[in-house]
Parts: structure tokens; C-alpha cells; sequence
């Protein structure tokens, strides 16, 4: 069986949000009991990521982490469309992912207990944001 929904979710400037709970429903209501669940963003400067949820220090030292390694209006950047963080959330993306595939078992997400399913968009200005991403 194959279900496909769409999820809408609204980030203002450079965030992340927990995503866990509402694929969790829609794996539950779907009726599958064991398989996979594909999640997709459709934007090129948002991704997904499987990560550590219980403490909120790891997603402020995930964006450390990120602007120590792609640093927004680095000079190597050409790419300045919508600001000097633009290729820096671009690559970001790439290094993050737009999609991630979460097991499925007993008509349940199977994630670790610490585990949790995050969204994220790297532009850290609002108005260069994306103010609505898809999961599929």
C-alpha cells in the first residue's frame, strides 16, 4: 500500500522545528504496519534530519556547527540572490538533506527513544525564509 500527504509547516528566519509527532500520525492513521515512510521539503534551502531530541542545546550547537563550516556571505560565495546567506543555506541543504527515509514498524515511526524528526531552514534573514515547506 502507498499513502501520499502533504504537511505544511511555517518557519520564520533560520529555525529548526520538530517534526516527529505529526509524521508520526500520518504513519499511524495510514493503516501500514510495517514498510518505510519517505519525507521529502520542497525547497532548496530546508532539509530534514534524524537527530538527538531530547535536549535543545543540540540544535543550537548544530547551527554552530553549521555557520563555523559554511559561514553566511563568505567571500568563496558567488551565489548572493537573496542575500548574503543564500549559498550558505543552499549548502547547508546539501550537507542535511531534503529527504530522509524512517522505518516503520507495529504501524510506528521506529526511531530510537532519542530520536526525533527535524525540519529545518538555513536563510537567517525572514524575508529570504521560506514561509511554507511540504513534506510528502
Amino acid at each position: 500500500m502507498i499513502l501520499q500527504q502533504q504537511l505544511q509547516f511555517e518557519l520564520k528566519g533560520r529555525s529548526t522545528i520538530n517534526i516527529t509527532d505529526d509524521v508520526a500520525k500520518i504513519v499511524s492513521a495510514s493503516g501500514i504496519t510495517t514498510g518505510t515512510c519517505h519525507v521529502f521539503v520542497q525547497h532548496t534551502s530546508a532539509s530534514l534530519m534524524i537527530c538527538e531530541n531530547a535536549d535543545p542545546d543540540v540544535r543550537r550547537d548544530l547551527e554552530t556547527f553549521m555557520q563555523h563550516i559554511v559561514p553566511d556571505g563568505d567571500a568563496m560565495f558567488l551565489h548572493q540572490d537573496e542575500g548574503p546567506d543564500d549559498m550558505s543555506a543552499h549548502i547547508r541543504t546539501v550537507l542535511t538533506n531534503p529527504d530522509l527515509v524512517v522505518p516503520v514498524s507495529n504501524g510506528k515511526c521506529a526511531l530510537g527513544i532519542w530520536q526525533g524528526t527535524l525540519m529545518g531552514t538555513s536563510h537567517a534573514s525572514p524575508a529570504a525564509s521560506c514561509d511554507r515547506d511540504s513534506t510528502r
